[in-house]
């Protein structure tokens, strides 16, 4: 383990590998001193476990309903977190809608960015009435808060996830882009995109091959930012019987059937309450280690 940690500390790496990998090494090392990222990251590695093992991590079936068992508090026997008002466990139904809220913040997280990423570097690279087109378009969806114009696409497109999923996305897209524009600007005119530029490469090759993944940093660390974000929008929309439609274990739309029972069974709405709560919690802390890591500005620290 010594010669292998020796070889990623290599000042003088022999290979392009070698490079990328210390690099990731001492990265790595950096996240590592931060213990608030590193809670982060734990929190998000058990979202990943309990969603991608929810079938043979909950105990009952979260759909299933029993009225004898209805509305009972926490520390039951066989119902550590109590069950809802038509007797539902609601741990297995938090468990069962970790793998919604996943599937909602990966499919936001692989459209959006992209998008965004595309319409910024295209911006930055071309300039001119491309730019002026393109950032006009970006404003006008920065203008409308993200809960209020994900409401009003759903409420054209229909309930249901996919909707959901898809406003979301439509909405998020915008701050990735103005993110790639600005790191666009900065590198269009660099000497090794120019060097680039004469060796023949077309604009695509450049903006996708070159630009882009210099952008890649800053749009990592904005996804994992606003990943708390998407899960609030998605657990707003579920609230308001706009997202994941019933008996789906949504957070979002628990928290809404348990609020009229929320002053003497408060745990039916307070339990996925605190899911989102430790889940958001947990990106919000990934996200400012991992700015930590790969802000060049930070790179001696």
């Amino acid at each position: 383990m010594s010669a292998l940690t020796q070889w990623l500390r290599d000042p003088s790496p022999q290979s392009r590998l070698q490079a990328r990998l210390g690099q990731s090494f001492m990265g790595w090392l950096r996240f590592r001193r931060n213990p608030l990222a590193m809670a982060g990251l734990a929190v998000v590695l058990l979202l990943l476990v309990v969603a991608a093992f929810a079938p043979w991590l909950a105990p009952y079936d979260p759909i299933a309903q029993n009225l004898k068992l209805r509305l009972l508090p926490p520390l039951t026997a066989g119902h550590p977190l109590g069950t809802d008002d038509f007797g539902r466990d609601i741990l297995s139904r938090l468990i069962m809608g970790s793998r919604i809220t996943l599937f909602i913040i990966t499919l936001v997280a692989v459209t959006a960015p992209l998008f965004g990423m595309l319409v910024g570097t295209i911006a930055g690279y071309f300039g001119g009435w491309t730019d002026e087109i393109l950032m006009r378009v970006t404003d006008i969806f920065l203008a409308f808060p993200k809960l209020i114009l994900a409401l009003a696409l759903v409420a054209v497109l229909g309930p249901g996830m996919e909707n959901a999923v898809l406003a979301i996305a439509l909405t998020s897209w915008p701050p990735y882009a103005r993110v790639a524009r600005a790191e666009t600007l900065t590198v269009r005119n660099s000497d090794y995109i120019a060097a680039v530029r004469l060796q023949g490469a077309g604009a695509a090759r450049i903006i996708w091959g070159h630009v882009m993944p210099m952008c890649l940093p800053s749009v990592i660390i904005r996804v994992t930012l606003d990943m708390a974000g998407v899960i609030l929008i998605a657990a707003g929309l579920g609230f308001l019987g706009l997202g994941v439609q019933p008996p789906m274990p949504e957070w979002g739309a628990m928290i809404s059937a348990g609020r009229k029972y929320l002053f003497e069974q408060w745990w039916v709405a307070t339990m996925p309450g605190l899911a989102i709560f430790i889940v958001s919690l947990g990106f919000n802390l990934l996200g400012d280690g991992l700015r930590d890591v790969l802000d060049p500005r930070n790179s001696g620290k």
